[in-house]
């Protein structure tokens, strides 16, 4: 899967899925990721990766409403489920929090983030929810990228993530600021002057928080990129880092702010 059919293929889901079948796109999207964070953060329990990122999948189905009654229940089942895996199926014995830890984190990192995005779907306006998002998140890369490249002078983070600058994350926010306002202008008319503001500022310092923290997670594995999926732009978690801060803070201002 390249970027160019990526994309398009998000924007498909988005306009012409239904709920369910949205859903089902993004349990999808969460068991890629959910895999390729247990590939680097636990590289050597291969034969349990696989069905512990399926579970996640899941388990991000379930933010449709028809099943969030079960969120609750099923998530405490998984907390037991990993502890039992972790009693039973432990190589090392000194290993055995750690990997339990390593697996409860990885739901909590990956399907209960993005399953943010299926609640923001099933808000009023959710597709035009949806696309600020992704509108907000590009632009403030776009923008951090291209101010970085050329003012970037002040490093931001260079223990976490060396190429990122201060210049660069100011040109981010004014990235998701003017992402914000041409969705206003276009496909989301109900957007207010206020709720341009409130959106970009918000999101946008959450996506490169989120960007952040999968730079942290990679160099404390010891790995470049998350994956391979998409060649030359790295694995699923690499495209979706900015999203899994942003998608619920976006769900929250849709739900009770907007």
């Amino acid at each position: 899967m390249t970027a160019a059919v990526a994309l398009p293929l998000l924007i498909f889901f988005v306009l012409k899925a239904d709920q369910r079948l949205f859903a089902v796109f993004i349990g999808l999207l969460s068991l890629l990721g959910l895999r390729e964070f247990f590939r680097m953060s636990l590289p050597n329990r291969g034969a349990e990766n696989l069905p512990a990122a399926l579970i996640g999948g899941l388990f991000t189905i379930g933010f449709l409403p028809v099943f969030q009654s079960l969120i609750l229940p099923v998530g405490v089942g998984l907390v037991i489920l990993c502890c039992l895996v972790a009693l039973f199926r432990f190589g090392e014995i000194r290993a055995a929090v750690g990997d339990v830890s390593l697996r409860l984190f990885g739901f909590l990192y990956v399907p209960l983030l993005l399953g943010q995005m299926i609640m923001l779907r099933n808000e009023p306006h959710g597709v035009a929810w949806i696309f600020l998002l992704l509108v907000i998140v590009m632009c403030g890369d776009t923008g951090a990228y291209y101010v970085g490249s050329t003012l970037g002078r002040r490093k931001l983070y260079p223990v976490v993530s060396p190429n990122k600058s201060v210049e660069g994350s100011i040109g981010g926010l004014a990235g998701s600021l003017v992402g914000a306002l041409i969705a206003s202008q276009t496909f989301f008319p109900e957007l207010t002057i206020a709720d341009c503001c409130g959106t970009a500022l918000l999101l946008g310092p959450l996506g490169q928080l989120g960007d952040l923290f999968e730079s942290l997670l990679k160099r404390s594995c010891g790995v470049k990129d998350s994956g391979t999926i998409i060649p030359g732009h790295g694995g699923i978690l690499d495209r979706l880092d900015s999203i899994l801060f942003a998608a619920p803070a976006a769900w929250w201002y849709a739900h009770y702010l907007f």
